[in-house]
């Protein structure tokens, strides 16, 4: 099995539990403002890679799993454009007793039952999700990302009722996506889910700017700053003022 791949960070410690193995991969149906990684956009490029080489080469790291808590993250890009790939590529981790993660923003869901039978295979063994929840206002969502949000708060609402795991991430752009309103009703739908593990607030940032330009692509946010201490917390207090978050 072949995915296309951009990239492989190895000793990663901000993509799910203890110390990752993350694998970007090639393609995304969004297109961001606040994108760190434009490059990872157009579908089918990137380098070929097959499980195997990817095995092999992650079997190094399995004393860093162990002793960390950690394993592997699949982001992207978006890796749900590649499910059989992740299907067995995560097969071949539960073999190795590997910690399984996907980042995902939801942008490629379907409620095609082709699509959902590939999902639900790639979900039995998969650990986590971190789900990128990125604008809860579905014309702010448009604007922001160039989709709208309905089929990504039904992938939510599918991960809750299949009981998958989730970290819930939002990207904190000042001006953007920090509406009070929008983050209280972002809260209230999160609470609504049953399986949210954790919460995390990501403080904008422009380290990606440079890709944009590299890319001939213009950067729309190069005048916003990264948002404040206080702005991060009073976001993260909004979004789980009513959440359970389960142990």
């Amino acid at each position: 099995m072949i995915g296309n791949i951009h990239s492989i960070e190895t000793l990663g410690t901000v993509d799910g539990p203890g110390i990752r193995y993350i694998v970007f991969t090639q393609g995304c149906l969004l297109r961001c403002q606040f994108c760190h990684n434009p490059d990872t956009w157009e579908i089918g490029t990137g380098k070929q890679m097959s499980v195997s080489d990817i095995i092999d080469d992650l079997k190094s790291y399995l004393p860093f799993f162990e002793a960390s808590g950690g394993g592997i993250t699949v982001s992207g890009g978006e890796p749900l454009l590649q499910i059989p790939f992740i299907t067995e590529l995560f097969k071949e981790c539960k073999k190795l007793g590997i910690h399984t993660t996907i980042d995902s923003s939801g942008g490629c869901y379907s409620s095609n039952p082709h699509f959902h039978q590939q999902l639900k295979e790639l979900l039995s063994y998969t650990d986590l999700i971190l789900l990128d929840l990125k604008q809860i206002d579905r014309e702010k969502h448009k604007q922001l990302t160039g989709l709208t949000n309905d089929h990504i708060l039904e992938f939510a609402r599918f991960l809750s009722d299949h009981k998958v795991p989730i970290w819930v991430r939002h990207v904190l752009v000042p001006g953007t996506t920090d509406d009070k309103e929008d983050l209280k009703k972002l809260g209230e739908f999160i609470s609504t889910l049953n399986n949210v593990n954790k919460v995390e607030i990501l403080p904008y940032h422009k380290l990606g700017v440079y890709k944009w330009e590299a890319l001939g692509l213009e950067y729309q946010l190069k005048d916003v700053e990264t948002p404040t201490e206080e702005a991060v917390k009073e976001a993260y207090d909004l979004l789980t003022a009513k959440l359970k978050l389960n142990a």
